[in-house]
């Protein structure tokens, strides 16, 4: 895939695979229920593994799933050894720009952002597309910044122009309310990882998100 077609794909269901979640599933099986329940883009989270562990474990995952557009939360340097498709990183991590020269033109570059004027300074510094949020409480770790509610996600998605990645307590009761905001995807980790089938859990949510989608936020689908 070249830069495009990978940043096309950023939509829909967006699938988190955290080994600092409590009820961590084994990664390759996480990453293979995501994607058979209809994720478009699947994150590798590593906090606690070690990091040669935590590359077997990328490099299991990418030739698992050879056709998922696959993000490295972090690590640049993952990235490019297991042949992801690219890095998200947070507010406190290298820039979009650092990133970039390390990953070259092709790969993606996805950064945090928590409200629009720090979204489009993300964007000038070389970020690809954004992961906004928190837009719910969240069920994995605790909050430190407000919420911004669907909303919040309205006002950013009508501002920047560039794909947008909703975050933070999203399942099935709300996944839709963040489609119709806005969002291009939306980001899930406990609303699969909790479930006793992830695989059927991951599929309700990508049909709830196509729902919201149809129905959508015409305010903020025009101004895209």
């Amino acid at each position: 895939m070249n830069h495009a077609e990978r940043l096309a794909r950023v939509s829909g269901l967006y699938g988190i695979v955290d080994d600092g979640a409590d009820f961590a599933l084994p990664p390759v099986a996480w990453a293979r229920a995501l994607v058979a329940g209809g994720a478009r883009v699947l994150q590798l989270r590593f906090k606690r593994t070690p990091l040669g562990h935590a590359l077997a474990v990328a490099r299991e995952v990418r030739a698992a799933l050879p056709h998922t557009v696959l993000l490295i939360d972090d690590r640049a340097d993952l990235c490019l050894l297991c042949g992801a498709d690219g890095v998200h990183v947070g507010e406190a991590d290298l820039s979009p720009s650092e990133i970039r020269t390390l990953l070259g033109p092709d790969l993606l570059v996805g950064a945090t952002a928590r409200d629009a004027q720090s979204g489009t300074v993300r964007l000038r510094e070389g970020a690809d597309h954004l992961g906004v949020g928190p837009i719910f409480a969240s069920g994995t770790k605790s909050q430190t910044v407000p919420l911004l509610g669907t909303a919040g996600l309205s006002a950013i998605c009508r501002c920047v122009a560039a794909p947008v990645v909703a975050i933070s307590g999203i399942d099935e009761t709300n996944i839709s309310q963040v489609a119709a905001a806005g969002a291009d995807a939306a980001a899930v980790i406990s609303a699969v990882g909790r479930t006793g089938d992830p695989a059927a859990a991951a599929r309700r949510l990508s049909e709830a998100f196509a729902t919201g989608a149809q129905r959508g936020n015409p305010v903020a689908q025009a101004s895209r």
